[in-house]
């Protein structure tokens, strides 16, 4: 596995101080570095590293965003978590390299995960994810229990149907993958009720999904988008395309068997307004009897509809340690 390298640019958070503002947090902003670990194949894993002003600890909590996002859409939940924190752009994400295979599944994902937990921190970890990031940090838990503390999963279990959700939100990345700058990107999210409710938190959305090629097109950084973009045009021209019910199925299962294998205390955290429902949560309490449940008034993006309060919940969770 190739060296750790740390790279710092500062435009990347640039945001900071007007998302402390908007949410309300006065104590000092923490230290961000962009961190890129070289995976045993070649491929890359990039991750950003949080260490509030004046501390020197390792991260205690370490957070997987869902499938579309990347390690930003944490930043206002870490700003009110108060921690030293690892955010990880999951493989195909953010600055983190694609796959080849297309694998984006949890058990898949899980290993390149693991090797960044073990790069990037010393202790084990409080292991957040929501979405895909918490089907694949139930993978780390089980598979590595010396990594993980604790384990919480936002607003996904494995029974929750994949196609749940805003119809818009599919439609919106099953279109064109590249424009002719990032206003024009911005005003498609907008068109779509996308982007967080005002322009400037779509423009920093944007500005952290997307990326400007050498042809000085604008192209998304996730992978997901150029998939969804592919699968849409094999449908329109095979409309009669098996169903993935089967395959959906075996996924689910293996997600439920590595939530029954992870050893650490388990928290569900749900949206009300979010995937998973109250039949879904009450699945999961029956599966996982000592794991503990909730929910908080947001939808299925936790972290950017209630980051204050999910914050609040995980330095709870952590303890100031």
């Amino acid at each position: 596995m190739g060296e750790n390298v740390r790279v710092s640019d500062p435009i990347e958070f640039s945001f900071l101080p007007e998302q402390a503002a908007d949410a309300g947090i006065d104590r000092p902003l923490p230290r961000g570095e962009r961190l890129t670990l070289t995976l045993p194949d070649g491929r890359t894993l990039s991750a950003l590293r949080w260490t509030p002003d004046g501390a020197a600890a390792s991260p205690a909590v370490t957070l997987l965003h869902g499938a579309g996002l990347n390690a930003h859409t944490w930043d206002t939940t870490v700003l009110a978590l108060g921690l030293p924190v690892l955010a990880i752009d999951l493989p195909g994400h953010g600055d983190s390299s694609w796959r080849d295979d297309f694998a984006y599944v949890a058990r898949v994902l899980a290993p390149d995960v693991a090797l960044g937990i073990e790069a990037w921190t010393d202790r084990p970890q409080v292991l957040v994810g929501q979405s895909l990031g918490g089907l694949t940090a139930a993978a780390v838990a089980a598979s590595r229990p010396d990594l993980v503390r604790e384990l919480v999963v936002i607003d996904i279990t494995p029974g929750v149907d994949p196609n749940a959700g805003p119809t818009q939100i599919r439609e919106f990345f099953a279109g064109p993958t590249d424009w002719a700058s990032r206003d024009e990107l911005v005003d498609r999210a907008l068109a779509f009720g996308l982007g967080g409710g005002t322009r400037r938190k779509a423009e920093r959305g944007v500005f952290f999904n997307s990326r400007i090629r050498p042809d000085g097109r604008v192209e998304w950084k996730h992978h997901f988008a150029h998939l969804a973009a592919a699968a849409a045009a094999a449908r329109a021209s095979a409309p009669t395309a098996p169903p993935q019910d089967a395959v959906s199925a075996v996924l689910g299962e293996s997600g439920w068997e590595d939530l029954a294998g992870v050893e650490a205390p388990v928290t569900l955290i749900r949206g009300e307004r979010g995937y998973v429902t109250e039949a879904d949560a009450a699945e999961f309490a029956r599966r996982l009897p000592e794991a503990s449940v909730l929910a908080l008034p947001s939808g299925h993006n936790v972290q950017e509809d209630a980051p204050i309060d999910l914050g609040e919940r995980l330095r709870a969770i952590a303890g100031n340690d």
